[in-house]
Parts: structure tokens; sequence; C-alpha cells
């Protein structure tokens, strides 16, 4: 039996607001067998809301969640970096209203939770199996789908005309904690300096800077430091996709295909997923398929 994880004690950090520029404290707890992620607001008097994707109220730049109109906004690279550690049980205390970009990556959360260190629980890790392919597409050639496959791998193509970016394409297996610590989580979010007094009209990106995102002009990147990675960009999709997909509540067992695709798309396959009854069924995590935790 593969058994669930938690961490074994509580961490923090701090950091500022990719889109509202205020400041934030995040520290990630300790959680019993099958509570999955909960946010809890402490500013708020301790008002959970629950990482999953009934949610999900706004997706166009960054991933939001509501519950009775509490709003907590930028979850995906925390999440990510949850569920790509294979954490299955965690409580999230954040003082404000978004979780702090740090550098744009989920390294720093990858790395609190390295310092929490993860434990086994007594109950069976469950996942959720995909049992029929579900797509959604939407104008531009955008898409992303998910089949039933023998393991947790996501297939993604990204296309920007940029002389830095191009066509990118990465395969990877969603269940390697290790290979995500090293391959995914470092990935930054990336944006162009010609859409950036356009996102700030709309009061979005007030914290952006070279330290949380990588900033390309026309034909060059702006940050000192480079790109981590020649790919950094579609790994950070991949980044980005691990996270949205962990609102189901569990590890998935299914295949992701992945073009052009955006935080939109991703919550809107798991909606519709979930919406039919026939195409997943929860079982126990396979022994063999469940990769060992970071």
């Amino acid at each position: 039996m593969i058994k669930q994880t938690t961490l074994a004690t509580s961490v923090e950090t701090s950091g500022t607001g990719l889109h509202t520029a205020v400041p934030v404290r995040v520290s990630l707890l300790p959680a019993p067998p099958d509570t999955g992620y909960t946010f809890i607001r402490t500013d708020l008097g301790g008002f959970e809301i629950t990482a999953s994707v009934e949610s999900v109220a706004n997706c166009s730049y960054a991933t939001t969640l509501m519950r009775t109109g509490v709003m907590l906004s930028t979850v995906e690279h925390l999440l990510s970096a949850l569920r790509g550690a294979s954490v299955d049980n965690a409580y999230i205390e954040v003082d404000n209203l978004e979780l702090p970009i740090m550098d744009g990556s989920a390294r720093e959360f990858t790395e609190m939770i390295e310092r929490a260190r993860i434990v086994e629980q007594p109950a069976s890790r469950r996942a959720l199996e995909v049992r029929e392919r579900v797509t959604v597409e939407h104008e531009g050639g955008r898409r992303i789908s998910i089949e039933p496959f023998d393991g947790y791998e996501i297939d993604c193509t990204i296309n920007f005309a940029h002389p830095l970016i191009g066509a990118q394409r990465f395969l990877f297996d969603a269940l390697d904690a290790e290979s995500y610590r090293r391959e995914i989580a470092q990935a930054r979010t990336f944006g162009f300096t010609a859409e950036i007094e356009a996102l700030r009209r709309m009061n979005l990106a007030q914290g952006g800077s070279l330290d949380n995102a990588v900033v390309l002009t026309e034909d060059s990147v702006l940050n000192p430091s480079g790109l981590r990675f020649r790919d950094e960009f579609v790994r950070h999709k991949i980044l980005d996709i691990i996270g949205d997909l962990a609102l189901v509540g569990m590890p998935l067992l299914g295949r992701v295909t992945a073009e052009k695709s955006g935080h939109l798309l991703h919550t809107a396959l798991m909606a519709k997923l979930l919406r039919n009854d026939a195409a997943w069924k929860i079982v126990d995590m396979p022994v063999g398929v469940s990769c060992a935790t970071v």
C-alpha cells in the first residue's frame, strides 16, 4: 500500500504578490489524511478555502479561488510545488489576498517543503484514474486533453513568435518528485515588455520585476542572469499545469497533452472531466506507479 503524506512540521516564508504587490506571509502546516490542500486566510479570522475545482473563480492571468466572496489569487505555483513533491495533505496559512510570487518559479516553495520534511500517514494514497479521453479546445489552436495512462504524464507544446521561444515541447513524468525539483520547479513565469503597461492599466503585474519573472524584449531577455534553461518557458507551462490540475484534490493517473494552453484551459479541463462520471474513478494509487517523495 502506498500511503498518503503530509509535512513533518510547520514552515513559513514571506514575499510580495505578483499582481497586487501586497506583502504576504505564507505558512505550510501538517494536515490529517484526506484533507487535501486547504488555504486559511489568517487575516480574516481563519477563513478556509479548499483548493478544489469548485472553488475556481477566475483564471485569466493567474488561478484565483473564492468561497462566499472571499478570494485568494495566484495559488498555482504553491499547489504545483506540493503536488510535484508528492505531498497529499497540507494546511496553507496566508495573511493576504494573494500568494507571494517569490522568484516567479516554485523553487522556494519546494525548498520550504524540503525544510519541513515529508512524512507518511496511515491512510492509503488515493488517485483519480482517467478512464475516458476528455478534451477542451479554444480558438487559436489552444487545446488540452487528458486520456487513460498508466502513470501521470504531461506532453506540453508552446509556440510564441519570439526568437528566444518559438516552438518548444517538453514531455514530463509528473509523478517523479526528484525530476520535478530538478527540471520543473526552477522554471520562472515570463512576460513581454510590450504587454507590461497594458497589464498595469488593468491593475495586474503591480509587483512584477526582474526578480520574479523572465522579461523579454522583442529580441532578448532583460534579466542579467539570463535563462535557467534554454526551454524554461515550456517548463514553466508544465509547472502551471501541475498546479492547476492539483485542484482535483489528489494525484492523477492519466496523460495530459497541452498545446498553447493556459490557466483557463487547465481548469476547464478538470471541470469537464469531473462532470462526466464515466470518465474517471477514484482508486488506490497502484504500487510501482507513484515515485518517491523529495
